[in-house]
Formats: structure tokens, C-alpha cells, sequence
């Protein structure tokens, strides 16, 4: 029986339907391949930020906490107090000590100004006696004096002398007391020292927020006591956030740092956000290849199947939007689309001293 025109017209067409669609989903698939590695693309990547740890200074018990948990904070708010009355006695007690020493300074000022005044009067008392016996000893040989009034007259040169001597010496150890209490000397520079490190003990009981960022996991209260260097408070660092995502080892040849990356957040579908690739990741921790003594240990491998390695690439993210602000452990969703440009925190390029004969492209081929 001979097929009828209308079914063999049929066949052609169902025939021509299906490789159409072979060859669209041959196209398709060539595309995406191609497309996948001139933007790479993963679901494999986390927002993240810098966590830090804030440790009181000085310990004690707190006696303040102005914030709640999961608050945003400014740089300089402060966060807790920690019971500054014991570093306030230990201040003043400093300043004190400061005072006595400077007071002690004050008086042998003073004593080496009486004992100036006293040099120079005794001086004073010795020239005069100098010339009252060049004055007198002429007169001797004329008999208008007498021997014992020559005499006495240089035993009070003498006498003026040795007094005159004897003052500046004492204004000499005036001067050499005063020196070891200077500003140059250790003691002065000792209690100095002690209450430049009691008014940071002071300051240290109100701790600050040192960045902008966010109080997490706050389990502190008022009464619990804190002790030095011990973190009692965790903050998000708002000042800057990156994505870390990982892809596959061999996609890396077309990230390059300085390519933008596309970002969408689960939590804020349909948004998208915008980053710079700033560098990839160097190394991997190694479950093969431990080194045992001076010789490397790498275990048989009997996998039919070699998956390839993911490295982080990390993605400093452009400022967040106070409506939709970022948070460390999102989920992310990464496409890099190229258009390089200097990345964050890359030592500026010094100027080319000749032509550039470089290709810029989005996209490495």
C-alpha cells in the first residue's frame, strides 16, 4: 500500500521539526558553553565582612552598656564602661606625685637663686676688700696706718675671698641638685610616664567603637566583669564587604582582578549588585600531597572521574545600599562580566614611559 501525499508530507515535516531542535539545542548549549566561559558563573559564594573582636584595655567590672545586639554603631560610640574609679585614684595619686616632684623642682629654683644673690654680694664684699687694702698698704710706708690696720685689712680680703668661694660653691650644688630633677631627668620623666599611663587607664574604661559596623552575638550585661584583652564584643566591620566566591579551576583563566562582577542576593532577589574582582585565591588546603619527613605522601588515586578544584575569588562589593544592606553568610549568585578596572586596594600603576600597544577587552578569548 502506497503512502498518501498528506502522510509522507507529515514525516517531512516531523522530521524537519526534529532536527531543528537538535540543532537549536546544539546552538543553545554551544552558546551557554561559550557564554559560561567568556562571563563565568557560580552559585558557590558568600557575602562576607571583617569580624572583630573588641577586648577592654583595663579589666573590671562593666557599669555601663548603652547598646543592644545586632545595633548599628558609628566610629567613636561607645560601647561599654568598665569601672573607672579604681584608675581614677591611681590618676590622681600620678598627679600627685607629679606635683611633688615639680615643687621639689620650684624649690631648688629658689635655692639657686638666693644662693646667685648670695655669690654676688659676697663678691661684692671681696672686691671691696680688695681695694680698701690696695688703698691702705701705700699709706704704710708713710706712717699714715699702722701695720696691724694693714693686716687686718688683708685678713679681711681673705676672709671676703674664702666666703666668696664658699657661696659659689654652694650655688654650684644648688644648681647640680636641680639637674637631677629636671625635665631632662628620669625621676621627673618617670612621674611624667606614670600619669601619661594613668590617663590612658582612665580613657581605657570607655570603650569605643574604633569603625562603623554592627554589635553581633552580644552575651554581655552590666556587672560582668572583663578581663584584659579578653573579647567581649563582636563587630561587623561595615566599612567594607566582598563576596567570596568559588569557582572552578578552570574558569580562573578569565577572571582576572580588576573585572567587574555581577552579584544577586537571595535575599534580595531580582537586585542586582555590583563588585570588582580584587584577587584569587593562591591556595587550597591539600588532602593529598602532605609532605611526611623530606618526602611528599600522595595517596592512590582510583577515581574514574576528576573533579575540577574551586578557588575563592574574592569581590569587593561597591558601598551597600542603606535600603538593602548587606549581611556576612548570604547566599550569592556571581557572573563576571569583564570591563576591567583597577581593583581595591592595588598599588596605583606607574605611567607607561612608552606607546601602549595592549588590547583592553571584557573578556579574555
Amino acid at each position: 500500500m502506497k503512502d498518501r501525499p498528506a502522510d509522507a508530507a507529515l514525516r517531512i515535516a516531523g522530521r524537519a521539526i526534529g532536527a531543528a531542535i537538535i540543532v537549536g539545542a546544539l546552538a543553545a548549549s554551544a552558546f551557554v558553553y561559550v557564554e559560561l566561559y567568556r562571563h563565568p558563573r557560580t552559585d558557590d559564594a558568600y557575602v562576607r565582612a571583617n569580624v572583630v573582636g573588641i577586648a577592654a584595655h583595663v579589666g573590671g567590672p562593666i557599669v555601663a552598656l548603652p547598646i543592644v545586639d545586632n545595633q548599628s554603631v558609628r566610629e567613636g560610640d561607645l560601647l561599654f564602661v568598665v569601672d573607672p574609679r579604681p584608675y581614677e585614684l591611681e590618676l590622681e595619686r600620678a598627679r600627685a606625685e607629679l606635683l611633688v616632684t615639680d615643687k621639689e623642682i620650684e624649690g631648688y629654683a629658689r635655692s639657686i637663686e638666693a644662693a646667685a644673690a648670695l655669690v654676688r654680694e659676697r663678691e661684692a664684699d671681696a672686691r671691696y676688700a680688695a681695694d680698701y687694702l690696695s688703698r691702705v698698704e701705700p699709706l704704710l710706708e708713710r706712717r699714715f696706718v699702722t701695720p696691724d690696720q694693714v693686716e687686718d685689712a688683708r685678713t679681711r680680703k681673705r676672709a671676703a675671698e674664702a666666703l666668696a668661694a664658699r657661696s659659689r660653691h654652694e650655688r654650684d650644688r644648688a644648681i647640680a641638685e636641680l639637674a637631677d630633677y629636671e625635665d631632662g631627668n628620669a625621676r621627673r620623666r618617670a612621674a611624667l610616664a606614670r600619669v601619661r599611663d594613668a590617663e590612658l587607664d582612665v580613657g581605657y574604661c570607655y570603650v569605643r567603637a574604633p569603625f562603623d559596623g554592627y554589635v553581633t552575638n552580644l552575651n554581655i550585661a552590666v556587672g560582668q566583669y572583663a578581663n584584659v584583652g579578653r573579647e567581649v564584643i563582636a563587630l561587623v566591620d561595615n566599612r567594607r564587604w566582598y563576596v567570596l566566591a568559588n569557582f572552578k579551576e578552570t574558569y580562573l583563566e578569565d577572571i582576572v582582578p580588576g573585572d567587574r562582577a555581577e552579584v544577586y542576593l537571595l535575599a534580595y532577589p531580582g537586585t542586582p549588585f555590583s563588585g570588582v574582582v580584587q584577587g584569587i585565591g593562591w591556595a587550597l588546603h591539600q588532602e593529598n600531597g602532605a609532605t611526611v619527613g623530606v618526602l611528599p605522601q600522595v595517596d592512590p588515586n582510583l577515581d574514574w572521574v576528576r573533579l575540577a578544584q574551586r578557588f575563592p575569588v574574592r569581590i569587593a562589593l561597591d558601598p551597600p545600599d542603606p535600603a538593602r544592606p548587606y549581611r556576612m553568610g548570604a547566599t550569592a549568585i556571581v557572573t563576571i562580566r569583564g570591563g576591567r578596572e583597577r581593583p581595591p586596594d592595588a598599588p596605583a600603576e606607574a605611567p607607561e614611559t612608552g606607546p601602549d600597544l595592549s588590547v583592553s577587552s571584557g573578556a579574555r578569548p
